[in-house]
């Protein structure tokens, strides 16, 4: 798939796959692909049952999207991820922790958005996203007000838009953005709020790292 609108920035492939997650790059992500044509009803891109959608977007090696699937079994999940050993790593992860409902978009996931029906999703991730420092590549961040209209339109009113990152101007950057958007509601009360990581998240290998050195912030906007 391709547009284009839309320019993609960053790698797309790291070091070449060993022959075990190449196998599953083969043979296993086609059957766990997103279509083409996406139903109006993503309840239906998933083999067993499943109450509600949500979507993570840049799911890096995908252990959150995993945690996730395995700690709410009745909700169905969409991970959009370009970078293809990352792809490979959840792929890997599904198989070995037989996680049923997980669907990939393994391209841009600005491609994906306009693909999504309307009040689709009951939550929208993005965690860790590349945080673009230099002033003139700011505008390659993926939160912005266009981004910010799809989530409006595909989360359903009391749905949440999960936010988390360790840099400060990212976090600036998305506050005033989200804040000023008429259909979000920053959802904190103190700082404790933003400081701490969703009871139900799991720690990404970035954040584990810790790259930066700085405490990451966790911020939540509701869909009113």
């Amino acid at each position: 798939m391709s547009s284009p609108d839309v320019r993609f920035y960053g790698r797309r492939k790291g070091h070449d796959l060993k022959p075990g997650r190449q196998r599953l790059f083969d043979e296993t992500l086609p059957l766990l692909r997103l279509p083409d044509d996406v139903p109006q009803d993503l309840s239906d891109l998933f083999a067993t049952d499943v109450d509600e959608v949500q979507l993570e977007i840049g799911f890096g090696g995908g252990e959150h999207l995993v945690h996730q699937a395995l700690t709410h079994p009745r909700v169905g999940y969409i991970g959009a991820e370009p970078y293809i050993n990352g792809v490979a790593m959840l792929v890997a992860g599904i198989e070995r922790e037989s996680a049923a409902t997980i669907r990939i978009f393994d391209e841009d996931a600005r491609l994906l958005l306009p693909k999504l029906p309307d009040a689709s999703l009951t939550k929208i991730y993005l965690l860790f996203p590349d945080p673009w420092h230099k002033a003139r590549h700011n505008k390659r961040r993926f939160v912005s007000e266009e981004t910010l209209d799809h989530f409006a339109r595909l989360l359903r009113p009391g749905g949440e838009f999960r936010f988390a990152s360790d840099d400060a101007g990212y976090v600036r950057w998305t506050l005033a953005r989200a804040t000023r958007h008429a259909a979000f509601i920053w959802t904190a009360r103190e700082p404790a709020d933003w400081r701490t990581r969703w009871p139900d998240a799991l720690a990404t290998r970035y954040e584990t790292k810790n790259i930066t050195g700085i405490k990451p912030a966790y911020l939540t906007f509701c869909r009113r």
